[in-house]
């Protein structure tokens, strides 16, 4: 196995090897026939087998149907989520893999794709069809759709530690693209629901108001709204910073003000 994806994070790191802990149980539980699919769910965000149907069931939220822009992360398992959004209507603006590139987002307008939306929604035909967009070139979301590992009733997420979905959602919420009114959800596999209090949380780590599997919506409990967040300086490597074009252009110079607040993980 090559490095592990939280290699380059910043952070307490009795937090990031609790995380890491948690993430190898989960990939472990997902590892069988008729659970995950190709290839395999270790050191990903994991496909699973009744991704679509999750996303239909998703489909049939009052907040999806409310929703005019979309922002989804480009992973395998919520191909289906960006399909049926394209479907539907709706705007949608995938992450580049690693936000790499001066323009991180593909901004994909359902009204003039000349493919149809399951072509489009991939990251193949996102970078063939969708438009490339700086941060500042994305509109106001309504609802936010991040991949997971793993996820708790209570608004807990793990990501597979690269910290992308963090940024993310850190330089939306500081462009004002992201606020409270932003529905943030997920679809995952029953087995990647975990017991409330079992996924470790920093206080930069933003918590999901909702949680979609093939066999149920999780409406989340969660013990206080989910943190505002901006970037948390001192919490990324030099590493990631160079790594991620959008970060490197937007660092602060030393002693130029407080850092803001999210970080990797």
């Amino acid at each position: 196995m090559g490095r592990r994806h939280d290699h380059d994070a910043g952070g307490d790191a009795g937090l990031l090897a609790a995380k890491a802990a948690l993430r190898e149980e989960v990939w472990a539980s997902l590892a069988e026939p008729g659970v995950s699919r190709f290839p395999g769910p270790d050191g990903r965000i994991p496909n699973f087998v009744g991704a679509e149907a999750a996303a239909e069931r998703l489909r049939g939220l009052d907040a999806w149907r409310a929703a005019a822009t979309v922002k989804a992360n480009p992973d395998s398992p919520q191909l289906p989520v960006r399909q049926r959004a394209l479907e539907d209507g709706k705007t949608v603006f995938m992450a580049v893999p690693r936000l790499a590139g001066e323009e991180p987002f593909f901004r994909l307008d359902a009204a003039s794709l000349p493919v149809p939306p399951r072509r489009a929604a991939s990251i193949k035909g996102a970078s063939e069809h969708g438009q490339l967009v700086s941060l500042d070139e994305l509109e106001p979301v309504d609802l936010a759709v991040v991949g997971c590992v793993a996820v708790s009733s209570d608004g807990g997420r793990l990501g597979k530690g690269g910290g992308f979905s963090d940024l993310e959602y850190a330089l939306a919420w500081e462009a004002g693209l992201i606020d409270e009114r932003t529905v943030v959800v997920t679809t995952v596999h029953e087995r990647q629901v975990v017991d409330d209090g079992r996924i470790p949380m920093a206080d930069h780590d933003f918590r999901l108001d909702v949680v979609v599997t093939p066999d149920r919506v999780i409406r989340c409990r969660a013990p206080g709204r989910r943190q505002p967040a901006g970037v948390r300086w001192d919490e990324l490597t030099d590493e990631k910073i160079a790594a991620i074009p959008v970060l490197s252009r937007r660092r602060p110079a030393p002693g130029t003000g407080p850092p803001s607040r999210a970080g990797s993980g």
